[in-house]
């Protein structure tokens, strides 16, 4: 059975499936060694290539691993920054094959939950609009907000780039001028809370996603460290969006989790030994 083009290049994990129509108009993808384009089909006959580097058919199977990461203030989201600065991906697991897909963004001064996956199926429809995919933060405001204007950012606010709203705003505790609020929205547009606070002349002091969809950042996770979610966790997030996910065999499972345990061992140990080494002195 053959499949577009963009979708099968998803699934392999090379990016999302707008980032390879992207790439498919730019003429970096090529299928039986003709540059594709947009609307091209394929099946597991067809060699297909990016960048002139042939991409293997068991690349193409899904690949289903998600992961929920702590982004601190500070760190971007983009692979590589021209200013330095560290990005998320310096900090996530290694991949055989493959690679890491954020599910949306967090801008460098928003904290909190990353959900990056393998499956580029999954994150397109983690992040298209028309899923209405629920993202929950907490919001540090300057001042105390009335009721009445609670009420007004659950309805259509006019923004540059049109109307947005929170479907829902709860008063979470605060000391002084600072107030604490969570908020929940079902987009992901570019700094959407801050504007939407900043409409009624508020500043926004702390920004940290909790929750995407069903999964929420479990404080096991410390800032720059992930965590794999679990079956069940995969399964429900799998369906949220129409999606099956396939619980992967056990024996792999329990044979990658003692390879990173075994890792953690030996770079523990050898730092003691150098600590042992330097006190014999």
């Amino acid at each position: 059975m053959d499949e577009k083009l963009q979708k099968v290049l998803a699934r392999a994990g090379i990016g999302s499936r707008r980032e390879m129509e992207r790439w498919i108009e730019q003429g970096r993808v090529k299928v039986n060694d003709q540059v594709a384009t947009i609307g091209d089909r394929v099946s597991d006959k067809d060699n297909i290539k990016v960048d002139n580097k042939f991409i293997a058919q068991r690349r193409t199977q899904v690949q289903q691993r998600v992961i929920a990461y702590h982004k601190p203030v500070g760190e971007v989201c983009s692979r590589d920054d021209p200013e330095g600065r560290t990005t998320i991906f310096n900090n996530l697991p290694k991949l055989k094959s493959g690679r890491w897909i954020s599910v949306g963004r967090l801008d460098l001064n928003t904290s909190g939950l990353l959900l990056l996956t393998t499956d580029g199926e999954l994150a397109n429809k983690l992040m298209h609009p028309s899923n209405e995919i629920e993202r929950e933060y907490a919001v540090r405001i300057l001042g105390e907000v009335s009721p009445e204007i609670i009420k007004e950012l659950t309805k259509n606010v006019p923004l540059e780039d049109g109307d947005a709203h929170f479907t829902e705003v709860k008063a979470a505790g605060g000391q002084g001028a600072n107030h604490w609020y969570h908020v929940i929205l079902k987009e992901g547009r570019n700094r959407e809370v801050r504007r939407l606070w900043e409409y009624f002349g508020f500043a926004v002091s702390r920004l940290m996603r909790i929750r995407y969809g069903d999964i929420t950042l479990k404080r096991s996770v410390r800032p720059s460290k992930s965590e794999d979610l679990t079956d069940q966790e995969m399964i429900i997030l799998y369906q949220s969006v129409g999606l099956k996910y396939v619980v992967e065999d056990i024996q792999k499972k329990d044979k990658r989790r003692f390879k990173a345990n075994k890792t953690d061992k030996m770079s523990n140990r050898t730092v003691y030994k150098g600590k042992s080494s330097g006190n014999r002195r």
